[in-house]
């Protein structure tokens, strides 16, 4: 059997890859090696660029239940367990949705199966050889082993990831095994909770607000009430001794008063399961050696994991991965990707890994306990009022302090070193939010994007790069809208909403021009009729 591509992960990752090269028009195979969706608790919500990317494709009202878009969190977060006061900030970049893990790989198989896309359950890849134009992987399942050729295989199979281990891929990094987490769902007494802010008012001890992790020079205390859930409870601690014993509330219950230094009562959780309790010890942050070898590719814990607590990162992360790789992948299948275009997925991916390392490692060293740590947070807490530290850690927790670069392999005809035109601030972010114009009404930006393709954003005085035949491109839809003040006159998007071009003048001139026509070559290749 030949395909084009097999996806190793029925998990959220592969699910989302999949998405993606449907909507270009390639038919992946996913291959999942449990028999049925995993019911086990793992990640409570999705934080950051990533909510926005999903709404993007359409996906943020499934998932949310509601038809209105993402909204920011303008009032309060945390950074290594201490508070981060967005209300100094003028626009937020923090968005988070809260929705468990199951619920997520839910929806996106929902929307792999009506895109059309096969996935195998209980089929697990046990071996693969390379040759120059194909992968052989061979499969076991219920039904005996077989073998595939496909024209390329991704890794989306997790932290242990068979098929990183196949490729011979190195996955350094460090392993931590002081730590021990500590999480169950369970009751609390009603009347301890907060009805105005759903703080957790634990008497002898104070306020603890839902959701943020609270640090103790004894460890960390987090209470996450998930909406239609039993409250998630957790502690943290260091250099615990080791046990065998299955893990029990009680043993919550100690954990909590040794953190706290009081008692917590409590209780089983009501309502249908599964419900999380477990014990966690140690941790690992690590990196591949190379995130493609040949014609295998890996996305998600696949390609790094990381020992840090809240926020999902390998989850949001790993989505990002997905995105990222989906339309640069189907543009070498078709055969229209420009030279390069693939090995992007690597350069821009591993940056976007090693900023979450540095998030992850920064967040470790401040909620670790002692009273050395205790000092380094004072003289941290001041830096916080400053509404510029703020913006900065509120942009590395979101990941929306990632900025591609666009320009490389252009050369002189968009550097700046050549004396050409500076490339806007936007260039190499994520877009942001936009309300538009357009001949046909008014529409969200993120609306616009779900058919997963290119767009040239055309806000120009007369709509003069629309009118334009030099720029037309046959894999770049063109959208005209009005003019908006103190915003952008055009935009070249990818796919994955990044910005490869933008422009702030009425009628941009031959310079300017030249720049766009370098943009579109660079991401989509060589000029062609446009579509009619």
């Amino acid at each position: 059997m030949i395909t084009d591509v097999v996806i190793a992960g029925g998990g959220p990752n592969g699910l989302m890859l999949a998405c993606e090269l449907r909507l270009a028009g390639v038919r992946p195979l996913v291959l999942e090696r449990l028999p049925e969706p995993s019911q086990e608790p793992k990640a409570n919500g999705l934080l950051g660029q990533v909510v926005k990317m999903l709404d993007h494709r359409g996906l943020h009202e499934r998932l949310s239940g509601s038809p209105e878009p993402p909204r920011p969190n303008s009032a309060y977060f945390m950074f290594g367990a201490m508070g981060l006061d967005l209300s100094l900030l003028a626009d937020s970049p923090v968005y988070a949705l809260p929705v468990p893990q199951r619920r997520i790989v839910q929806v996106l198989e929902d929307r792999a199966i009506e895109l059309g896309v096969e996935i195998r359950r209980g089929h697990e890849v046990v071996g693969l050889s390379q040759g120059d134009d194909a992968v052989t992987v061979d499969i076991t399942s219920p039904d005996g082993e077989y073998h595939l050729q496909a024209r390329y295989l991704i890794g989306a199979d997790g932290a242990h990831s068979a098929t990183r281990k196949l490729s011979g891929i190195g996955f350094p990094g460090v392993t931590h095994d002081r730590m021990t987490v500590r999480s169950a769902h369970a009751t609390v007494p009603a009347d301890w909770v907060d009805p105005a802010n759903g703080a957790l008012n634990v008497p002898g001890y104070g306020a603890v607000m839902p959701f943020l992790p609270h640090r103790t020079e004894q460890g960390g205390f987090s209470y996450a009430p998930m909406p239609g859930h039993p409250p998630l409870v957790t502690t943290t601690e260091w250099d615990q001794p080791a046990t065998d014993a299955p893990m029990s509330l009680e043993e919550l219950r100690a954990s909590i008063r040794r953190v706290l230094g009081v008692d917590v009562p409590l209780g089983p959780p009501n309502g249908e399961g599964p419900h999380a309790l477990r014990r966690l010890t140690g941790g690992n942050t690590r990196v591949a050696e190379r995130f493609a070898h040949g014609r295998v590719f890996l996305i998600g814990d696949a390609a790094h994991v990381y020992a840090a607590t809240g926020g999902g990162p390998g989850l949001n992360l790993g989505l990002q991965d997905a995105i990222n790789l989906g339309w640069k992948l189907a543009a070498e299948i078709r055969g229209s990707a420009p030279p390069g275009l693939l090995n992007t997925y690597e350069t821009e991916r591993r940056s976007a890994a090693h900023r979450m390392v540095l998030n992850a490692q920064a967040q470790s060293a401040l909620i670790a306990p002692g009273s050395d740590v205790t000092g380094l947070r004072e003289v941290f807490s001041e830096l916080l009022r400053d509404p510029n530290t703020v913006r900065r850690l509120a942009e590395l927790t979101a990941g929306a302090d990632v900025r591609y670069d666009m320009s490389e392999d252009v050369g002189e005809d968009i550097g700046e070193d050549m004396g050409g035109p500076k490339p806007h601030p936007l260039v190499g972010h994520f877009v942001p939010d936009l309300e538009l114009y357009t001949p046909t009404g008014p529409v969200r930006l993120a609306e616009l994007a779900r058919t997963a393709r290119p767009l040239l954003l055309d806000l120009t005085e007369g709509a003069s790069l629309a009118q334009a035949p030099a720029l037309r491109h046959d894999q770049v839809d063109i959208v005209t809208a009005r003019p908006q003040p103190h915003a952008p006159t055009a935009l070249l998007l990818r796919p994955d909403c990044y910005v490869a071009w933008a422009s702030e003048s009425p009628q941009p001139d031959s310079a300017e021009m030249e720049t766009l026509r370098a943009a579109l070559q660079r991401w989509f290749g060589p000029m062609e009729p446009a579509r009619i």
